[in-house]
């Protein structure tokens, strides 16, 4: 579609003169060329965009990237069909690759198979060598070849002395250091949140202080050596309360929290369904609310998919010996409109999705005004739908979402001179 009229959509983008109000957009070649108030120019597909809403491209600051080494459960494409549908123009990718993302040769091989992508990828390179804490990478290469910020991914950084360095050696280009918060000699064996769910279920449990004993530990080094650290899926209510303290001290520390920790609690558990095994786990009621707290009082900074796509041999066993993780992106909206507080606006959603990760990774923040790349995400908050297999575009199924009714769908983007609508849209 090189000429699109979105006729009456409503802008939601506080950046602009058009926020929240019903426009006409007007997108050419890619580009925005006329939004207005009034009656537009008609143009070769015109879509009656009616109690729907447009924000900025929404960005996923948390996605697992499973090419190269394991395209069995997802490559580029799939995974940009996944974002796509979701309603993500940008995903940034985690480095947990094989081999892993390490190398320049490696950020460009993503930067190369996803070009042609509506998706941009943005690479987070590997803190340290295969992301196992021990020796670090040549991160100002990495820099210098595209890399947004650096982090073990799925492992934590255990190895105090090399987080030390590391948060040191970045602040000479001014890198950011990302982590996903865990003490691993206290989550060893464990399956799920540690409470009276798992004494019930007799499943060996995670309990909440690994989580925030790594979270103090970390934030006492960016203490000492400064620099820019971000921890990512925080789940707990302390973990939210440490995070906002060190903010109040002036350290330069950002978080996100990822969707369905903000739908699922430890209960929904008590099924056994390997595909609500995560890491962290789904903590309890409280620690869902003081998540939902902190994304009202601007102590989270993003909100993510957490996408991890896992095959069938890997989710189809015994609860103790299935592997972690869960699909994110085809739900990440659904999840947090169906869920979210009455306190908690739209717009605050929006932000986290939009704005929040891009500036945690310093990066331009998309327009909606005239003469614009066209960047766009298009939604429909008030959505009442199913979720189906066909939805997933993943070539994984693991997602306890189906048949599971929703609120809110994410309904096409336009991104990089393309658009990817889906039927709902087209039919208008």
């Amino acid at each position: 579609m090189n000429e699109v009229l979105l006729k009456g959509i409503k802008v939601v983008s506080p950046n602009t003169p058009f926020h929240n109000k019903q426009v006409n957009i007007l997108i050419k070649n890619g580009v925005i060329e006329q939004i207005t108030e009034h009656e537009a120019a008609e143009a070769a597909h015109t879509i009656n965009a009616e109690g729907l809403s447009v924000s900025a491209g929404w960005f996923d600051l948390r996605a697992s990237l499973t090419e190269p080494g394991f395209e069995f459960k997802d490559d580029v494409n799939s995974l940009s069909r996944s974002a796509a549908f979701g309603g993500f123009t940008d995903l940034a990718v985690l480095p947990n690759t094989y081999p892993a993302l390490e190398t320049k040769e490696s950020v460009e091989f993503v930067k190369a198979r996803s070009f042609f992508q509506p998706v941009n990828m943005h690479v987070i390179a590997a803190m340290t060598k295969s992301c196992k804490g021990e020796e670090m990478t040549e991160m100002t290469d990495l820099y210098h070849a595209g890399a947004v910020a650096f982090s073990d991914g799925t492992h934590s950084s255990w190895n105090l002395g090399v987080l030390k360095r590391a948060l040191m050696y970045v602040q000479a280009f001014d890198g950011l250091i990302i982590d996903l918060p865990e003490e691993p000699t206290m989550t060893e064996g464990g399956h799920m949140h540690e409470g009276i769910t798992s004494t019930l279920m007799g499943t060996r449990g995670i309990p909440s202080i690994a989580e925030e004993i790594a979270i103090e530990r970390s934030v006492s080094i960016l203490r000492y050596t400064g620099g820019q650290m971000h921890f990512s899926n925080i789940s707990t209510a302390k973990a939210v309360d440490i995070i906002r303290k060190a903010k109040e001290e002036g350290l330069s520390v950002t978080c996100d929290v990822n969707a369905h920790h903000l739908y699922f609690k430890d209960t929904d558990l008590s099924d056994f369904d390997t595909n609500l095994k995560v890491k962290p786990p789904f903590r309890g009621e409280s620690d869902v609310q003081a998540l939902w707290n902190g994304i009202q009082d601007g102590t989270i900074d993003a909100i993510t998919s957490s996408h991890l796509p896992q095959d069938q041999e890997s989710k189809d066993l015994e609860f103790d010996l299935s592997d972690f993780g869960m699909l994110g992106l085809e739900t990440a909206f659904a999840a947090l409109v169906s869920k979210k507080p009455d306190s908690v606006s739209i717009d605050v959603i929006i932000e986290k999705l939009t704005e929040g990760p891009r500036k945690v990774l310093k990066l331009q923040q998309p327009v909606i005004e005239e003469g614009a790349k066209a960047c766009l995400t298009i939604f429909d908050e008030h959505a009442d739908w199913t979720f189906t297999e066909k939805d997933i575009k993943s070539k994984s199924k693991n997602t306890p979402f189906i048949g599971v009714s929703l609120k809110g769908k994410a309904l096409g983007i336009f991104n990089k001179d393309q658009a990817v609508l889906q039927d709902e849209l087209k039919n208008r």
